[in-house]
């Protein structure tokens, strides 16, 4: 994981760590770090996703989402939570980075968004270590 060159001065610990594209290994324990500082309970919402308050209709018992009219506080608090996920990473990320998350509803999809366009999918980080793997395997030292 790479730091940014020259970085020596500190930053402000009530505004997010700033993501501009480059060393996103760096911003993403920095982003982690900030938000289980402020409320770990945001970090289940970006892990887990948002809450849902759902409600049970009918003879053969369907579950369906309830509607913002049947919210209770306890519900209303949790589903604010997402949102201040969502403003927490918004607020990290450049301009160019926000091209690529801004249809995104929740944090969790935020940050899936953002983790796949700067690591890869697991089959892409495979596919890296393979072929890293098969380039060392065959390094050879030549006559000259």
């Amino acid at each position: 994981m790479d730091a940014p060159p020259n970085f020596e001065e500190g930053q402000p610990t009530y505004r997010p760590p700033r993501f501009n594209g480059q060393y996103y290994g760096w911003w993403k324990i920095r982003m982690h770090d900030f938000i289980m500082a402020g409320d770990s309970k945001l970090w289940d919402v970006i892990c887990d996703g948002p809450f849902v308050p759902m409600k049970t209709i009918g003879k053969p018992a369907v579950t369906v989402p309830q509607t913002r009219k049947e919210y209770n506080d306890a519900d209303q608090k949790a589903i604010e939570k997402n949102f201040r996920a969502k403003k927490i990473l918004v607020c990290g990320i450049g301009p160019d980075e926000y091209n690529r998350i801004s249809a995104c509803q929740s944090a969790k999809e935020i940050w899936e968004a953002l983790q796949t366009a700067h690591e890869g999918t697991t089959q892409v980080k495979q596919l890296k270590i393979d072929m890293i793997t098969t380039e060392y395997e065959l390094f050879m030292m030549k006559d000259d």
